[in-house]
């Protein structure tokens, strides 16, 4: 069954990202480390799902195979119709570029570009739309996050919850089906953390898919599934509604 015909776990819709029997291993000086290993998972569009688990099992992998920033060394993955593992080198990161935006832990905002500037990189990496309405579209955006007052400012003026939310700006430039976070929240106090994850949840309302890897505790009301991940498996009796 091809992946637009099944049932994503959690919604019944068909499901915009498949991984099959995914299995991905890096080699070491200590030999081969086993990252992964026989993941099957479904995420319907417009979900909002939080991989959880301790450090090193796996979640950070299973983001980068779901963005295109890595390849599995076994398994199939299938985000928006696109055969992922399949996707030759050199077209990645266009692909990337319009269908998944990327929110880090430590923002990986460029730190001599403006805030606007940083948020219109992506349209000019894609030639997402054109040159002279790119300005305007990044304003709308920062609006949207809370923060067009911070448009022409340096990154690193700006506090540490204004930065992520101009780094999830910046993730949403070529309006893409899906967005993947690692620990989002990681480097924000309590009740900014809250308030990120309350716009990510936001996103989710038009549809967005939100995937984001976390060692938050409280998601009650926010998330739609948590799935923990144990030495690079899914535990089943983990993958819940928390909504």
């Amino acid at each position: 069954m091809e992946p637009g015909n099944q049932q994503a776990t959690g919604t019944g819709a068909a499901p915009l990202i498949v991984l099959r029997n995914i299995g991905k291993s890096y080699s070491t000086p200590a030999g081969a480390f086993q990252a992964l290993s026989e993941v099957d998972l479904e995420i319907g569009a417009g979900e909002f799902v939080a991989l959880v688990g301790k450090s090193g099992s796996g979640k950070s992998t299973l983001l980068n195979l779901i963005g295109g920033i890595d390849r599995p060394s076994q398994g199939e993955v299938f985000v928006a119709g696109a055969a992922v593992h399949r996707v030759p080198e050199k077209s990645l990161a266009q692909w990337r570029g319009k269908t998944v935006g990327v929110v880090f832990q430590f923002f990986q905002l460029l730190p001599t570009l403006t805030i606007a500037e940083n948020v219109m990189l992506p349209m000019d990496f894609c030639n997402a739309r054109p040159a002279r309405e790119r300005r305007a579209y990044a304003l709308g955006l920062l609006e949207q996050v809370g923060i067009a007052d911070q448009a022409d400012k340096l990154p690193a003026t700006l506090s540490g919850g204004q930065q992520q939310r101009a780094a999830i700006a910046r993730a949403l430039a070529n309006n893409p089906p899906i967005i993947i976070a690692d620990e989002p929240t990681g480097n924000l106090d309590s009740e900014t953390s809250r308030s990120v994850l309350h716009l990510l949840r936001k996103l989710t309302e038009r549809g967005t898919t939100v995937v984001i890897a976390t060692h938050e505790r409280d998601l009650s009301g926010l998330i739609d599934r948590t799935i923990e991940l144990v030495d690079g498996a899914v535990a089943p009796e983990f993958s819940m509604a928390t909504k």
